[in-house]
C-alpha cells in the first residue's frame, strides 16, 4: 500500500542523504539557517529535503527542555511536541508499570494508547515491559515509530497505526492511554470532548485492569470513578496533567499531589477544607498539584497553618514553613489594598521592582505596575489577595530555603 504524502515526505529524512542534511543543519542556529538553505541549494539539495531537516533541526533544539538530550535523535511534528509527555513525568509513569508482576508471562506487554510521538512509550521500553503503541494518525505514528529505532528500542517497542477504540486488548496486560484534549476549536476541557472520550478510558479499564491514563490537569473531580487513585502532577512548579491509575497500577490513596523534579507527594481524599484565621509572620503559596488535588488542608497540617480567606489556597502560619510543597515567604507588611497608599510605602523603600503575585483579585500585574510608577533600586514582592473577605496587599520577602 502506498505511503500517505506527509509520511513518504518524512521517511526521505531517514535515507542517508536526508540524514547527512540534516547533520548539516544541526545544531539548529536561527541567524545561520537562511545561509545554510542557500549553500544546500547551491549544492542541488532538493529544497524540500532542505526544508524537512530545518523543521526538524528547529524542533528538537525546542525539545530539549522538555524531552532532554534524547530529543537531539528523535523527530518531531509541532503539534506532537506540544503534546509530549516531559520526559521527567514519563519516567514516572513508567515506574508504576515496572512494579506490576507480569504473572505467567514473562514479560508485561504494555499497550500505549493514542501513543502520539512515543514520549512514553520510549520510557515504558527503557523501564522494562515491552511496549505496544498505537496511534491513528499515519504520520505521527511514523515518527514515533522512528524514535523506538533513534533510540535503540526496536527490540521492546513497536507502533501500529490503528483506532485505539477498535484494538481488541488480547495478551495486554496493562494499557496506558492519553486521549487527545484538543479539536478543530482549541483545548477540549470537557472529558466527553476528548478523543477518545473519557468513557473509553473506563471502557478499557473494565477490560484490563492494570490501566493508566493521562488526563488534563483540570479534569473535574466528580467524573474520577471511586476506587482509582487520581495523581496531579507538577513540573517545575508547572502543572502538567492528572494521571489516573486502576487496578494493581494504583494505591491505596484516593488523591495525590506529586512534585518533579523531587518526587516529593501529598496523599488524601480531597474531603478535607483547612481553617482560617489571621495572616501570620510566614505565608505558603501551596504548588498547583497541592491545590488541584484538593489537599491543601494536609499541607496545612505539614506546616501548622490556616487559610488566609476560606476562598483563597494560601495558607499562613508563625512558624517557618518546612516543605516542598509550596514556596514559602516571611510577611513583612499586610494592608488593605489601596494603588495610592501602596505607591506610598513601596516609594518610601526605595522599591523599583516588584513581583505580584495575586489570587482571588481581579487586578492584574499589568495594570497594577504602571498605577505604582516606582523609581529607586530596590526590588519587593507583593501579593494581591483577600484576607478574611477583604482585598488587601501583603508585601512578603521569599525564603530562600524552606529547610
Amino acid at each position: 500500500m502506498e505511503e500517505p504524502g506527509p509520511v513518504a515526505a518524512f521517511r526521505t529524512l531517514l535515507t542517508p542523504q536526508g540524514q547527512a542534511v540534516l547533520d548539516r543543519v544541526s545544531p539548529y542556529d536561527e541567524e545561520r539557517a537562511l545561509g545554510t538553505a542557500e549553500t544546500l541549494r547551491a549544492e542541488g539539495v532538493d529544497p524540500a529535503l532542505t526544508s524537512a531537516a530545518l523543521t526538524q533541526a528547529r524542533l528538537r533544539a525546542r525539545a530539549r527542555d522538555r524531552l532532554g538530550p534524547a530529543a537531539e535523535r528523535m523527530f518531531f511534528t509541532a503539534a506532537g511536541l506540544e503534546q509530549a509527555t516531559r520526559a521527567s513525568v514519563a519516567a514516572r509513569h513508567a515506574e508504576r508499570y515496572a512494579g506490576l508482576a507480569p504473572g505467567d508471562d514473562p514479560e508485561l506487554l504494555v499497550a500505549d494508547l493514542c501513543c502520539g510521538l512515543g514520549s512514553d512509550l520510549l520510557a515504558l521500553a527503557r523501564a522494562g515491559p515491552r511496549v505496544l503503541g498505537v496511534e491513528r494518525d499515519p504520520l505521527t505514528a511514523a515518527l514515533a515509530s522512528a524514535n523506538v529505532e533513534a533510540l535503540g528500542l526496536t527490540g521492546r517497542a513497536a507502533v501500529r497505526v490503528g483506532d485505539a477504540t477498535e484494538m481488541a486488548l488480547d495478551g495486554v496486560g496493562a494499557v496506558f492511554a492519553d486521549p487527545a484534549r484538543r479539536d478543530s476549536h482549541g483545548r477540549a476541557l470537557a472529558p466527553h470532548r476528548w478523543s477518545p472520550p473519557f468513557s473509553f478510558v473506563i471502557d478499557v479499564a473494565d477490560r484490563v485492569a492494570a490501566t493508566g491514563a493521562k488526563l488534563a490537569p483540570g479534569v473535574p473531580h466528580d467524573v474520577l470513578p471511586a476506587g482509582t487513585e487520581a495523581e496531579w502532577v507538577s513540573d517545575g512548579g508547572d502543572l502538567v496533567e492528572c494521571a489516573l491509575w486502576f487496578g494493581p497500577l494504583a494505591t491505596d490513596v484516593a488523591r495525590r499531589a506529586t512534585l518533579l523534579p523531587s518526587g516529593a507527594t501529598l496523599t488524601g481524599d480531597g474531603s478535607r477544607r483547612a481553617e482560617a484565621g489571621p495572616v501570620g509572620r510566614y505565608l505558603v503559596e501551596p504548588d498547583p498539584a497541592v491545590i488541584r488535588a484538593g489537599l491543601v488542608a494536609e499541607l496545612a497540617d505539614q506546616v501548622d497553618g490556616r487559610l488566609v480567606d476560606p476562598t483563597i489556597a494560601y495558607l499562613s502560619t508563625e512558624h517557618r514553613p518546612r516543605t516542598v510543597l509550596g514556596s514559602a515567604y516571611e510577611v513583612t507588611d499586610v494592608l488593605p489594598f489601596g494603588v495610592k497608599r501602596l505607591r506610598a510605602l513601596l516609594r518610601e523603600r526605595g522599591v523599583g521592582r516588584v513581583t505580584v503575585k495575586k489570587r482571588g483579585t481581579a487586578v492584574t500585574p499589568e495594570q497594577l505596575r504602571p498605577a505604582l510608577r516606582l523609581r529607586g533600586d530596590a526590588e519587593a514582592t507583593i501579593v494581591l489577595t483577600r484576607v478574611a473577605g477583604e482585598q488587601s496587599v501583603l508585601i512578603v520577602e521569599p525564603l530562600t530555603s524552606q529547610w
